[in-house]
């Protein structure tokens, strides 16, 4: 009776030892396909943030305070910066300097930058994430007044400028080809396209170095939910006089939704009057659904259906107008 008590504990033992070894391997080859899947899916590289000033930034005064970035949210830059995803295949050569949105006050630099750069890495695009400075940057809501009002100076079109200059100075470096970089923008981001987009032949700072005798014209921009746009104007359906478009503002997509409760569709709407009056290539989308400050897949609303609306697929839109504008390959 005990031998055979003794050769049965020998068996679940040795059942046991089979099991564990097996679930054990499984989990290791479990493991290293996803490891295999991770590096698979890994459509780009990045860098550190670059600081975009060398020798000085200017009207650096105007800020203080200690940066933060809480919830993807940039506060208080005082040291504007890029952030580049380069892709690893199938690179266009095409660059496009994003710049998120935050009513010039804040930065939203992952629903509005780092997420959208590295769609645009997957597509062929190298992503340049701009962190320009805040607050009181660019012209911005005063509660005092209930009105908007001009900054003291153009901090925010200081740091497009240079970027647009940066890049293209570095552009070899970083495999980009320097006729093929454009801006897009979400919001106050997307002001601050069309800003950068017609406001490029003078520098709204004194020279710093060679790098800011470089073109700073976009050769395209992508503007969403644009702000501050309906400012300065005497009559209704007037661009803010400050963006001042003409016929070599270059080819210019915008998107926005109908039902925006912060930036209405005015703002979009007479920046795509101006651009075809103009004869600019322009290209303009509006959703009945949609609200405000959307990125790839959630809104800021924390709309449960976002995915489910049409506007939802605007990637697709972008990446088939950069083809039309021979930025990319079909």
């Amino acid at each position: 009776m005990i031998y055979k008590m003794k050769f049965i504990f020998f068996i679940i033992i040795f059942v046991i030892s089979v099991f564990a070894f097996h679930s054990c391997d499984y989990k290791k080859q479990a493991s290293q396909e996803q490891q295999s899947e991770v590096v698979f899916t890994k459509h780009f590289t990045t860098s550190n943030e670059i600081p975009i000033w060398i020798n000085r930034i200017p009207d650096s005064s105007l800020i203080n305070g200690e940066e933060t970035i809480i919830d993807g949210i940039a506060r208080n830059v005082s040291n504007p910066t890029i952030k580049i995803f380069s892709p690893t295949k199938n690179n266009s050569g095409a660059a496009v300097i994003v710049m998120p949105g935050g009513g010039y006050t804040k930065v939203a630099v992952e629903l509005e930058g780092s997420e959208i750069c590295e769609w645009l890495a997957s597509i062929g695009v190298t992503g340049i994430l701009l962190k320009y400075r805040v607050p009181d940057s660019g012209p911005h809501y005063y509660k005092d007044c209930h009105c908007e009002k001009d900054p003291i100076k153009p901090l925010a079109l200081q740091d497009a400028q240079r970027a647009v200059g940066f890049v293209r100075t570095q552009a070899k470096k970083w495999n980009i080809n320097p006729s093929k970089i454009g801006v897009m923008g979400f919001s106050a981001g997307g002001h601050l396209v069309a800003d950068v987009s017609t406001n490029y032949r003078k520098r709204a700072y004194a020279i710093t170095d060679e790098m800011d005798k470089t073109n700073c014209r976009p050769d395209f921009g992508i503007v969403f939910f644009p702000g501050h746009m309906t400012i300065h104007t005497n009559n209704p359906y007037e661009l803010n006089s400050k963006i001042p478009v003409d016929s070599n503002t270059p080819p210019t997509f915008i998107l926005q939704a109908g039902n925006d409760p912060i930036d209405p569709i005015e703002n979009s709407l007479v920046y795509y009057i101006a651009l075809q009056k103009a004869k600019v290539h322009a290209e303009y989308h509006v959703y009945a659904e949609g609200g405000h400050a959307f990125g790839l897949n959630r809104t800021i609303l924390d709309n449960p259906n976002w995915n489910k609306l049409p506007i939802a697929d605007w990637e697709k839109l972008i990446e088939r107008w950069l083809q039309t504008i021979k930025m990319i390959k079909d």
